[in-house]
């Protein structure tokens, strides 16, 4: 936002003219003149003597002369006006006679007049503008044009400031600004007023000035404006814009604002204020979509609120039913296998010859890529088909296919399969709590954890089956149960979990991937909540681990569990912040990082960002590991507005010029999450380079970034990148590994789903969301060690961020109502003149439709009003009793 001070076209349409010798210079100018403006020029300056007329008429007369003159000059200002240009030369006659005047209303008026002179003729860093208007009469200010309130506006700001400094009274300058913003609501500025509040710290005034017709543009202005201020203004924007909203009960639009401040106080004011069960429902869909855990009070229900369907909607019940739909209106409801994603036909001979040889490590990618591409769809083509079908392979053969620990990701893929459908999917998952494999019962645990992603029920039927497995001996059991309660309550701040899971951390006999996965797990139940008796458990954990321990991978992501905690808090981490300061010098400094990137994720926080790549630009020996996490925390502080991250972007290429190896491998990471399923071909390409690079672990990042960065998108560009990827690592089983769970990301969901966590226009970030994706790419700082290894399960985490990348409209009974949408790329307006258009290169479908990274919907018929102003999701839309059809 540009500071509102000397934006007078007037003043800098001309300098103050060089005194050379006066005489000629008005000779020449006299006769450059019309006779128009000859006559005007002696006509003002017979008033400037008549002015300093002893009689107190001739002056009142003179001063209303003058005055007028100016008057009807200012109205609109292109170029300097006639009189101003004239009564330059005598401004400083005007203002000495001043001086000598005894007090009078004439003094005032010609107060007045010299205010407005000074809009051209003061130096800098006077104010003569405004202080003239502060001795000068009450009046008012708009009749002396636009020009004149912008540059006092300007003026006040700066004597604002210079007063607080000085402690001075202020109260002059307020009835000013009364005046101002009065003016400039009326004359559709709404930004110019609410600039000049902020810079007079008083947003308070602006409820009172907004009406009907200015309200959505001054709060859409203060809600974009609000991503730029520093904290505490921003919350403080954002809380004026809420009160706007409610005021004119524009609920879905304060509804956001609430989830935003994340504010649970606002969230359950809207539902009480509210009296439309219809609209409650839609509320109850953005809540449901922001993945926030809500229970419907009492007193949040009128008469002939139905309470359960309330609560379904925001428990996501219906998700799955409502993305089956939209699969079914793109016809994409056959199942695919792992085949027709590698479309190995399309390359030479070379490399189709190496795939067939029946690998472990290639089973278990195909596993990972059946699980993404089929992903909610409750059917596949290796793990459900039936015993009796026709190809005579029963779905034990393929869980076999896969080596001990590779049947756990291939048994809880069925949860992937399944996904939001409960039932269906503890069906599946059913027999293998029967067997007799440890591995396979683990994998069927976190089956039930994904199952119930996002996803609540009355009955908790995750708790009910996973809390008996919690105690048991085997590891990959106990991790197994413990992943899948962290998937299936993520954010829901479950007390009864946190009982059951704090006593592993602080348990001496748990081994360490245990007690990492149980602080993982917290994290995401707790996240962004600060709780801290999670925070101390997990404090203790960190300090309770040996000198060895804390030089393995997995001890990385106990600090992640904790800064989880604190996901998006702010400045509310600093407490947890100092404690990590007296850890062992090993993980001290990646706890530091790790807390600091957690705490200000999608603030955009611009100190932070510098203070990280501060972090990055230190040439540290080998052992180092700290900067991994201070580079994803670039890229997860800067991801909040278009501005910093394309900045980021750019300080990211710098990085890999200049920075050591373990910044090297992280910034592949920290690219894929700022383009999350939003490919940008710049990122495409540096990603494309670094995918050959020498280093095989930067390759290695660079592999799986693309699949982040096309995730859900079909992007047949990097489909292409990957297909010869394939055909170039073929000899590199871990590479190629890669390769595959990249080309499985790419096609999400048969490119139906999203994992940005950002929705609802990009406003409101998702914290689970964003807590799976983090969690992965943490994991993926050491990938040899750890997806590499035995705990490639990790990637489901994945799960927490999957979303219908829809549009779904239904009609007031909650069923699919097709009709015709306009979708385009969105066009910020923000502060723009008239009613501009909100999207460009529009095409227009039918719903359901999927939206792409950048999009954005509005509907292209008259006949329905949709409730919610953003259209994305589900929409309720009501008929428009006001439509009527053209014959």
């Amino acid at each position: 936002m540009s500071p509102p001070h000397d934006n007078s076209g007037a003043a800098d349409a001309f300098a103050k003219p060089p005194a050379k010798d006066p005489k000629k210079k008005d000779d020449k100018r006299d006769e450059d003149l019309s006779e128009e403006d000859l006559a005007l020029k002696q006509q003002l300056e017979l008033y400037v003597e008549r002015v300093q007329d002893p009689s107190p008429q001739l002056q009142s007369i003179a001063l209303d002369s003058m005055r007028q003159e100016i008057r009807t000059s200012t109205s609109s200002m292109t170029s300097v006006p006639k009189p101003l240009k004239f009564l330059r030369p005598h401004y400083g006659t005007l203002k000495a006679f001043y001086e000598t005047m005894p007090d009078s209303d004439q003094k005032k008026l010609l107060a007045d007049i010299l205010s407005v002179l000074a809009l051209t003729m003061s130096a800098d860093g006077e104010r003569e503008s405004l202080k003239f208007r502060l001795l000068g009469s009450e009046g008012d200010i708009g009749s002396w044009g636009h020009e004149y309130v912008r540059n006092l506006a300007g003026e006040i700001a700066q004597e604002y400031a210079k007063r607080q400094g000085e402690e001075a009274p202020i109260d002059d300058l307020m009835g000013l600004v009364q005046q101002i913003v009065a003016f400039h609501m009326k004359h559709n500025a709404e930004p110019e007023a609410v600039d000049l509040l902020m810079e007079v710290e008083d947003l308070d005034l602006l409820v009172e000035h907004v009406d009907k017709a200015n309200f959505k543009r001054t709060c859409l202005y203060l809600t974009s404006s609000a991503r730029y201020l520093p904290g505490p203004d921003d919350v403080l924007v954002l809380e004026i814009a809420y009160t706007i909203y409610l005021k004119f009960e524009e609920f879905p639009n304060a509804l956001q604002i609430a989830l935003y401040l994340d504010n649970m106080q606002y969230v359950k004011q809207i539902f009480t204020s509210c009296n439309d069960s219809l609209k409650k429902k839609q509320f109850c869909y953005i809540i449901g979509r922001h993945g926030l855990p809500f229970e419907i009070e009492d007193e949040m229900l009128r008469d002939g609120d139905d309470r359960e369907t309330l609560q379904d909607i925001v428990n996501n019940t219906k998700l799955s039913e409502g993305y089956l739909n939209l699969a079914r209106d793109i016809e994409v409801m056959e199942p695919k296998s792992p085949e027709d994603i590698y479309k190995a036909h399309l390359l030479d001979g070379r490399a189709s010859a190496g795939a067939s040889v029946d690998s472990a490590r290639q089973n278990l990618a195909a596993t990972f890529v059946n699980a993404f591409v089929n992903a909610g769809f409750g059917q596949d083509k290796l793990m459900t088909v039936s015993s009796e079908s026709s190809s005579g392979s029963s779905t034990g053969n393929w869980l076999f296919k896969n080596k001990e620990h590779g049947k756990i990701s291939a048994a809880a893929s069925l949860g992937m399969i399944s996904l939001w459908d409960v039932d269906a999917g503890l069906a599946q998952l059913d027999k293998y709590f029967h067997s007799s494999d440890n591995h396979a019962i683990a994998g069927a645990l976190l089956g039930v954890g994904i199952v119930n992603c996002g996803v609540q029920s009355d009955c908790d039927p995750a708790l009910a089956l996973l809390s008996d497995y919690i105690g048991k001996e085997d590891p990959s059991i106990r991790i197994g149960a413990i992943l899948g309660l962290g998937i299936a309550y993520a954010g829901a701040q479950h007390d009864l979990i946190r009982q059951t899971l704090t006593p592993i951390l602080n348990d001496p006999k748990a081994n360490l991937d245990i007690v990492a996965f149980t602080a993982i797990s917290l994290g995401l139940i707790y996240v962004g909540s600060c709780n801290e008796e999670v925070a101390q458990a997990i404090i203790f954990a960190l300090m309770d681990r040996s000198e060895s321990e804390l030089g393995d991978p997995l001890t990385r992501l106990l600090p992640l569990g904790l800064g989880l905690l604190y996901l998006g808090k702010q400045e509310n981490v600093e407490a947890t912040a100092e404690v990590s300061k007296t850890f062992h010098e090993k993980i001290r400094k990646y706890c530091d990082m790790t807390l600091l990137s957690c705490a200000y994720a999608g603030t955009g926080n611009v100190l932070k960002v510098q203070n990280l790549l501060g972090h990055c630009a230190q040439h540290l020996e080998k052992s180092e590991t700290h900067q991994g996490p201070a580079v994803l925390g670039i890229a997860m502080i800067s991801m909040a507005e278009e501005l910093g991250l394309e900045m980021s972007i750019r300080s990211l290429e710098h990085l890999l010029q200049y920075g050591e190896q373990n910044i090297r491998r992280a910034v592949p990471l920290a690219l894929a999450l700022l383009c999350i399923s939003n490919p940008k071909v710049n990122v495409m390409d540096t990603l494309s380079r670094l995918s050959h690079d020498a280093d095989s672990e930067v390759a290695m990042a660079a592999v799986l970034s693309l699949g982040f960065i096309g995730a859900g998108t079909n992007n047949a560009r990097i489909a292409g990148m990957l297909r010869n990827l394939s055909s170039y690592y073929y000899k590199d089983p871990n590479l190629l590994f890669w390769v595959r769970i990249a080309q499985g990301l790419v096609h999400l969901g048969k490119g139906l789903l999203t994992l940005n966590p950002y929705h609802s226009d990009r406003f409101l970030l998702s914290p689970t969301a964003l807590a799976g994706i983090v969690t992965v790419l943490h994991a993926c700082l050491d990938m040899k060690a750890i997806i590499l290894g035995k705990y490639h399960y990790v990637l489901y985490l994945l799960v927490l961020a999957m979303q219908p990348r829809m549009l779904l409209t239904v009609d007031e009974n909650l069923k699919p109502l097709p009709v015709p949408v306009r979708v385009g790329q969105a066009v910020d307006v923000v502060g723009q003149a008239g009613r501009p258009k909100t999207i460009t290169g529009f095409q227009t479908h039918t719903t359901p439709v999927l939206l792409a990274a950048g999009d954005r919907a509005e509907l292209a018929t008259e006949k329905y009003i949709p409730l919610s102003p953003i259209l994305e999701g589900f929409v309720i839309l009501k008929e428009n009793p006001d439509y009527r059809e053209d014959n």
